[in-house]
């Protein structure tokens, strides 16, 4: 389909067809998912024996994740060779072995083609022919690396390790948040009416918050004056915005604000504890959001820590996969802190609900405008990190990459 030039190298200016267009989504899975990037599949803790898996996605591919005998993380494509079916058709499990229904093609759990039903005929006739290898036919495996906890896969032999790829600034605020063993509070889906670019792009918009979400402004618990800053790795991909504690109430720097929010005097939080925060860290960083291209964001709002998942499932329709998380020594009281505080995020959060639906009111609204972009200007034109959050740098990040890695 033939659109209205992209001008080499503008970061400000956003074609409205780059959200909605199948043949660059097809272009999408080839350059970005099966390209020299790590594509977040799963957490080690989810995996804690020998035999255990999930099925996810790369993109599109839907894969395995396995923890073999050796104890050895594995990620291969989830398509029997034969033809084509799924090897695992639950979400998780245990198995000793990946058997194809189909025709019973059966795969030890690093991926190997082990077994074929009939291989040699019956009764002297059929089977497959003598130059038949099974070593030629099993599905197709990813490297993996695990880095924090996080199980990390790519396609490409060329994409660098996942530190390196992260950059120094990046890893470190992953490392600060995943510093020890974690445990699995709970696991939801969440299926988004719009592309997967739209959501990502939320993700990395660090002043839409103290505007769309009501809930930071009426209960004067976030503002963008009340301190932190945006780090945006060299590539552009990944970034961690961030800002500081404030413990909610009564506060006159709101108002000068003019922010968005139920400026009733009596509406008021039944449980005040919900504003309650333990500086776990010590740093007195109450929100950090962290991405990495093409996919993953780190959430730590508060005392709520989990991990997102955004898997492209149409041009106009995105699953965003959450796992919430903790870490093994969680005390009762912090446990019950952080289930207090998942409520704040999520598809029905007391805070970013509107994340939700707000990526659905612009791919609608983009409907027939394949001549028009957005503008993408706050902040200027960098793609540096800033001491302000009232910048878009971190958005014009991601265009950097995405235009690196598509050649858009």
């Amino acid at each position: 389909m033939e659109h209205q030039e992209w001008a080499k190298g503008d970061l400000t200016r956003v074609p409205y067809w780059i959200y909605d267009d199948d043949e660059v989504y097809a272009k999408e899975q080839k350059r970005i998912y099966q390209g020299a990037t790590w594509n977040y599949v799963g957490l080690e803790a989810e995996l804690p024996r020998p035999g255990d898996y999930k099925t996810t996605f790369v993109g599109d591919m839907p894969v395995i994740v396995c923890r073999d005998e050796s104890d050895a993380i594995r990620v291969f494509e989830n398509r029997c060779a034969h033809r084509g079916s799924l090897l695992a058709l639950q979400n998780k499990g245990h198995a000793n072995k990946f058997t194809c229904v189909y025709h019973s093609w059966t795969h030890d759990l690093r991926g190997n083609l082990k077994t074929v039903a009939f291989r040699r005929g019956v009764n002297g006739g059929g089977g497959m022919p003598d130059s038949f290898d099974t070593a030629n036919y099993g599905p197709k495996k990813l490297r993996v690396e695990v880095y924090c906890g996080l199980i990390f896969a790519t396609l490409d032999d060329e994409t660098p390790p996942v530190e390196q790829y992260l950059g120094d600034q990046v890893a470190a605020r992953l490392k600060r948040v995943l510093h020890k063993p974690l445990r699995i509070y709970g696991h939801y889906t969440q299926a988004l009416p719009n592309n997967w670019k739209l959501y990502f792009e939320n993700a990395k918009d660090t002043y839409h918050s103290s505007l769309l979400h009501t809930f930071f402004a009426t209960f004067k618990v976030s503002r963008l004056s009340q301190g932190g800053g945006v780090i945006v790795a060299e590539s552009g991909g990944h970034h961690v915005s961030y800002s500081l504690s404030h413990s909610g109430g009564r506060d006159d720097a709101f108002k000068g604000e003019a922010l968005r929010s139920n400026q009733e005097e009596s509406f008021l939080l039944n449980d005040k504890s919900v504003l309650n925060i333990v500086d776990e860290f010590g740093d007195g960083c109450h929100v950090q959001i962290l991405s990495v291209f093409p996919g993953f964001v780190l959430q730590a709002i508060h005392n709520s820590l989990a991990v997102r998942q955004i898997l492209p499932k149409a041009p106009d329709r995105t699953d965003l996969v959450w796992t919430l998380i903790g870490f093994t020594d969680d005390d009762e009281e912090l446990q019950k802190l952080r289930m207090k505080h998942s409520n704040l995020v999520g598809p029905a959060g007391y805070v970013s609900m509107e994340d939700g639906a707000v990526g659905g009111f612009v791919q609608r609204g983009v409907a027939g405008s394949d001549e028009a972009a957005s503008v993408v200007m706050m902040g200027g034109e960098s793609t540096e990190s800033s001491s302000s959050r009232a910048s878009e740098n971190s958005i014009r990040g991601f265009w950097k990459a995405y235009r690196n890695f598509t050649g858009l």
